[in-house]
């Protein structure tokens, strides 16, 4: 029971994230698209808020001027004319989105319901703006009232009367409905943009009521309505929104074509253990990528290159052994004493064996492995025949349910090492197979004692055998574990051994399928 090549360390466990850390994805991918979407998000969020922010003030300011220099025109326009002038172009003005309407005195204006300006925090500013508009426009000598009324947009009959109706005379109240009713129709058979906006700007809940004196004494009472607070507008937000998608798909594509070298050259690194003669990576792309590359290509071919001369060196060694082993079995004929001669003869046979085992294990090395479908079925079954052929106690169990793919000849020896370890220490070897879509588990079990459990892993050990004696027939060589192991992890499996809970050493092969790897 003897093998070379100690089983590959497990690979450490991820220490868990400290800190903040523990927030930020495991994949440097996921860190650079967190860093750049966070970014974009931070940065096209502060450039809306300032284009909003100046938006809103320049609205606002828009929001006073503009009803402001309409009522100034509308003042300076009937300032001069006779009061029935007046009442015939006041008739004609009297239209969305203006309510315009001449009284001989000033009426009390409503101040606005509690919580109204809660609910529309920008209706003061609003306010301030009109009126400081209005006057600018007027001169200060000029008596006018402001005033801020509620206009809730319109819902039952008691939204629809208006603030007016609230100790107003009932002609005021009426013409009020009827405007109302007459801008939602307005609005319903819109045909224009700018219809539709000046509908929507009474709707929006906010009217600013003046009252200005003329110059004959007579008072002017306009009513018009302004949107209480900007709406969103819906192109910023689509254009921000398909700015954020294009900049992140770039983003993305960039980051991919990134990491993509750097996945790669990990993959390379792990399977850098199981086969030595893998192609070299590319040497294209970014030059940082390149370098990279080439010193991991540079790295391999070095590793590939002291192995071939190890090996060479190894195998002239043991071919080279053989000459003076043939001269000693000769001179050893020669010997008269026959119990000497039958324990040299014993010796030399030893040793023409490990030479022989240590080149068949170094040829093996040197072969490449080769991926080919391979009937597991088949495979087993000729291995337990010829076993049995030599009076052998083996047995199998279990079928494979697909073709595994790789090397066929390597599969056969990792196998006959184990069931020759099992025979020779354990009396008999039960092969039991396991298959799934993931990967087969191949379990060899003997009869034997088993062995100490510190020692599970030594034997794997090369030329390491539990038993002091240097008998062949019982002690082996000791590579058979090792090259069995070898095989299997050079397949991109694993090989490991326990002690049965119900007696004897069991030897448990994985070996997955290559799309699982």
């Amino acid at each position: 029971m003897i093998a070379p090549l100690p089983p590959a360390a497990a690979p450490a466990a991820p220490s868990p994230a400290r800190g903040g850390s523990r927030w930020l994805p495991r994949t440097l991918f996921g860190r650079l698209m967190a860093v750049m979407v966070l970014g974009l998000v931070a940065a096209q969020g502060l450039s809306a808020w300032i284009n909003l922010a100046e938006r809103d003030r320049v609205m606002l300011r828009a929001a006073g001027a503009q009803p402001a220099q309409r009522l100034a025109d509308l003042v300076l326009l009937l300032d001069p004319l006779e009061p029935s002038e007046r009442e015939r172009l006041v008739r004609v003005l009297d239209a969305p989105p203006l309510q315009v309407r001449l009284q001989a005195q000033a009426r009390h204006l409503p101040l606005p319901p509690a919580g109204f300006l809660d609910a529309y925090p920008g209706a003061a500013r609003h306010l301030a703006q009109f009126e400081a508009a209005l006057r600018e426009q007027l001169g200060e000598d000029r008596v006018l009232q402001v005033q801020l009324l509620p206009l809730p947009p319109g819902r039952g009959a008691e939204n629809r009367r208006g603030p007016w109706a609230r100790g107003e005379d009932e002609d005021m109240e009426r013409r009020h409905r009827e405007r109302m009713e007459r801008m939602e129709q307005r609005a319903e058979r819109a045909a224009s943009a700018e219809d539709r906006r000046r509908a929507r700007l009474v709707g929006a809940g906010l009217v600013f009521a003046a009252q200005v004196r003329l110059a004959d004494g007579q008072w002017l009472r306009v009513d018009t309505g302004v949107p209480a607070d900007p709406d969103l507008p819906l192109r910023l937000v689509s254009s921000l929104a398909v700015l954020l998608a294009a900049v992140l798909a770039l983003s993305w594509w960039a980051v991919r074509r990134v990491t993509q070298p750097l996945r790669q050259l990990a993959e390379a690194a792990e399977g850098l253990g199981h086969d030595l003669s893998r192609p070299p990576l590319p040497t294209d792309g970014p030059q940082e990528v390149e370098q990279a590359n080439r010193a991991f290509n540079t790295m391999q071919a070095r590793l590939r290159r002291t192995l071939d001369e190890r090996t060479r060196m190894l195998t002239a060694m043991s071919h080279d052994l053989k000459t003076p082993l043939t001269r000693m079995r000769l001179r050893a004929e020669l010997l008269d004493d026959e119990a000497l001669r039958e324990r040299m003869t014993h010796d030399l046979d030893e040793m023409t064996q490990m030479v022989g085992d240590t080149l068949a294990f170094l040829r093996g090395l040197e072969q490449p492995q080769e991926h080919r479908p391979v009937d597991l079925d088949a495979l087993l079954e000729s291995l337990v025949a010829d076993q049995q052929a030599m009076g052998r106690s083996v047995s199998l169990r279990g079928r494979a349910v697909a073709p595994w793919v790789g090397d066929a000849a390597r599969l056969r020896r990792c196998v006959g090492n184990l069931v020759d370890n099992a025979v020779l220490y354990g009396q008999r070897a039960d092969l039991q197979l396991q298959d799934g879509p993931t990967g087969l588990v191949l379990r060899v079990r003997d009869q034997g004692p088993g062995i100490p459990p510190e020692s599970l892993e030594q034997v794997f050990e090369p030329f390491f055998r539990l038993e002091a004696s240097r008998n062949r027939v019982s002690g082996g060589s000791g590579l058979g574990l090792g090259i069995a192991r070898h095989i299997a992890e050079t397949a991109g499996g694993s090989l490991r051994l326990r002690n049965h809970p119900e007696g004897g050493l069991e030897a448990e092969l994985r070996l997955p399928r290559p799309a699982h790897r």
